[in-house]
């Protein structure tokens, strides 16, 4: 009788994860590579390369088109004179065409192909220094063995002309940071290094939000790509309005990433201890992810369409930075209520304290300010003390 009963409950979780582990899903992996920028006085030309590879070890999967639409963002539509899209793939294995028909294409496993992307505008000259980025958003097709689906990709290009310089600090103490439209073609370590203050201290702090991390890494995810199950309808119900996870796609990406199995399990029993007022639990069962995830509009645009994930390996970045920078860092997730994680810091022992007093007020803020870099300073600042270009 135990045993029927134990095979009644664990049955229908192995059943969900095997349809889970076999769910519908591309090996196919685009990502940008580089990027350059003509410029005249109104017009300017970006000319980006990208990166599609099969990870998968035996199956061959079908691109059968390519599309592009360049956003400008910053400016509004009767600022921008015209603009026009170039795709040129870049196959190895085959000559270019000179035609803008995309042919279908193999991509085989293991391998890799390029596709050359140009987009070539021209505004009132009023307006060139107004625009923040162009957002390179990216619509193509997966076809093999799991059947057919269109992907949704993009990533930010930043406009050159517009991106803010390093300089000598003021002396408060806590000091938000701007800087350009992050993106994946940026280096977190890089970034650091270009924007905080030639004037810092080797005592001072460095923070930089879990998100901007997370998308200089790649992890966001854009909401079309997710295919909802019913279980994520259901789940996503229990949650805050306000919660990431309070959406299907929200919940859906959990589960993505966990499992279903863990997140109904963290689920029911994060339900049981609510009704004893042990409240917190379900975060603590599901995973760090649990609490990380934003959800769209959690972030500034163009992210604002994407799903962003929790950055991944905190501890080591703060690591590196800090010796690589001579100067204390800390990836942070901060609220407009107050709320301050701290995610990693190279210093855990002597820095969580002042960081979090630092912070309570959310200096950063969670709108478009695009400052994702706080300095926080334990003494006044020394007259170039740090020279910006070690």
């Amino acid at each position: 009788m135990l045993l029927t009963i134990f095979f009644l409950i664990i049955l229908p979780f192995f059943l969900l994860e095997l349809s889970h582990k076999f769910r519908i899903d591309s090996p196919l992996r685009l990502k940008p590579k580089k990027y350059k920028i003509h410029k005249t006085d109104s017009t300017q030309t970006y000319i980006a390369l990208v990166e599609i590879s099969n990870v998968d070890k035996r199956m061959e999967v079908m691109i059968p088109f390519f599309k592009v639409c360049p956003q400008l963002i910053g400016i509004a539509k009767d600022e921008l004179t015209s603009i026009h899209t170039k795709i040129k793939p870049l196959h190895p294995d085959e000559e270019h065409k000179k035609n803008d028909y995309w042919s279908a294409y193999i991509l085989k496993s293991k391998k890799s192909t390029y596709v050359e992307i140009e987009v070539k505008y021209q505004v009132k000259n009023s307006s060139i220094d107004n625009i923040e980025c162009l957002w390179v958003d990216i619509e193509w097709g997966n076809y093999g063995p799991f059947g057919f689906f269109t992907r949704f990709d993009g990533f930010v290009l930043p406009n050159s002309t517009n991106l803010p310089i390093n300089k000598t600090s003021k002396t408060n103490l806590v000091e938000p940071i701007k800087t350009h439209i992050l993106g994946t073609l940026d280096d977190p370590i890089t970034i650091l290094k270009s924007y905080i203050p030639k004037n810092y201290s080797p005592s001072d702090i460095i923070t930089i939000g879990e998100s901007p991390l997370a998308i200089m890494q790649g992890k966001y995810i854009d909401f079309r790509n997710i295919n909802i199950s019913n279980i994520a309808r259901l789940l996503c119900k229990g949650f805050h309005p306000t919660s990431s996870l309070a959406t299907a796609c929200g919940m859906q990406t959990l589960i993505n990433i966990y499992g279903p199995t863990r997140v109904i399990i963290s689920w029911l029993v994060g339900g049981f201890c609510k009704t004893f007022g042990i409240r917190g639990m379900f975060y603590r069962l599901a995973g760090e992810q649990a609490r990380l995830i934003d959800d769209i509009t959690g972030t500034t645009p163009p992210y604002d369409k994407s799903i962003v994930l929790g950055p991944k390996d905190t501890k080591s970045f703060c690591i590196k930075a800090s010796k690589d920078l001579q100067v204390n860092v800390a990836v942070v997730d901060v609220n407009d209520l107050g709320k301050v994680k701290i995610l990693s810091t190279n210093n855990n022992n002597n820095n969580t304290e002042l960081i979090k007093r630092a912070l309570n007020s959310n200096p950063a803020g969670n709108a478009n300010q695009h400052t994702p870099i706080v300095l926080i300073r334990h003494s006044e600042p020394v007259e170039n003390s740090h020279d910006s270009e070690n």
